[in-house]
């Protein structure tokens, strides 16, 4: 009966010391919700255990503009601009001996209603592309893929890197995202809560002074 009784405290214990740990590791993680003052469209900064991602919205209109340039016809730009796109960035903010941070977006989810889905990458883009009736010229799909954050990146500390990243999403919707990265082999996670895509509004261009 002691012997049982042990059992179970150790195992009441350990329980208890990974509910404190997961609770000062979901504790420790800094987001910033803020917004453009020019143009009220919102970014949000997260920041934990040397990882930095800041996600800001672009309004499906911009999207739409950017790869029209590109040689996108109407439909394939409206395609992109209204699959939840943020400008992003990534940073390894670690100290020098920290070490390297290794990134794969193929391991990160979003979380919407009852759904968890994975993100729309450069590889689901080039298939949609592929499978698309307007058949984009080369010259625009390679314009679209490069635009896009790498799937897989390695980052030495102070490296950083700025891409579009795509949810997948309709304008509007709101989301969760779930992050994975390895630090010198070791697994970290975290989650950044309500990310917001933007609403499809045409609002005017700002008047010259």
């Amino acid at each position: 009966m002691a012997r049982f009784k042990h059992f179970i405290t150790s195992n009441l214990t350990a329980t208890l010391i990974a509910f404190v740990l997961s609770f000062l590791n979901i504790a420790s993680a800094s987001t910033t919700l803020g917004a453009a003052p020019d143009t009220g469209l919102k970014f949000w900064h997260w920041e934990d255990q040397g990882v930095l991602l800041e996600l800001k919205q672009r309004l499906p209109d911009q999207t739409r503009g950017f790869f029209e340039a590109r040689g996108f016809d109407q439909v394939s730009a409206n395609k992109a601009g209204t699959a939840c796109i943020f400008q992003t960035m990534l940073r390894n903010t670690g100290s020098a001996d920290s070490g390297r941070v290794d990134i794969d977006l193929t391991q990160w989810q979003v979380s919407s209603g009852d759904s968890k889905t994975p993100m729309l990458l450069r590889e689901d883009w080039n298939r949609i592309w592929k499978e698309s009736p307007a058949q984009l010229a080369e010259p625009s799909r390679l314009a679209f893929e490069w635009s896009l954050l790498p799937t897989k990146q390695e980052f030495d500390p102070g490296d950083y890197n700025w891409g579009m990243t795509s949810y997948g999403l309709p304008p509007g919707s709101r989301f969760d995202l779930e992050l994975n990265w390895l630090r010198i082999g070791e697994h970290h996670h975290g989650r950044i809560e309500n990310i917001e895509c933007p609403d499809d509004i045409h609002p005017e261009p700002p008047s010259a002074l």
